[in-house]
């Protein structure tokens, strides 16, 4: 059980980077105020937590400009990817356990 524990990453502990990390692992880029509606959060709540994911290098944000409005993506590094892909497996085994 120790073992199991351990592949699971802090980083995902709290549910509102738990779901951005979901949406980013299935989709290539999203934009900021895609993940803020479908989580529900407000710009600085879902902002705090993206700064969270991107100083462990987990998710990248990209900005940019459609005309002169300016356009926020994110997407998950590759580093993210396999972070989150092991979290998930560590979730599997511990359900298995019961």
């Amino acid at each position: 059980m120790k073992n199991i524990i351990r592949q699971l990453d802090k980083a995902f502990d709290n549910k509102i980077r738990l779901g951005v990390m979901s949406i980013l692992a299935v989709n290539d880029r999203v934009p900021f105020n895609d993940l803020k509606s479908t989580l529900e959060l407000t710009d600085g709540n879902l902002a705090s937590h993206l700064k969270i994911l991107e100083s462990t290098d987990y998710v990248r944000v990209h900005k940019s400009f459609s005309g002169r409005k300016p356009v926020t993506t994110y997407e998950i590094t590759p580093l993210g990817k396999e972070a989150f892909l092991t979290h998930l497996k560590a979730l599997e085994e511990i359900i298995r356990l019961q």
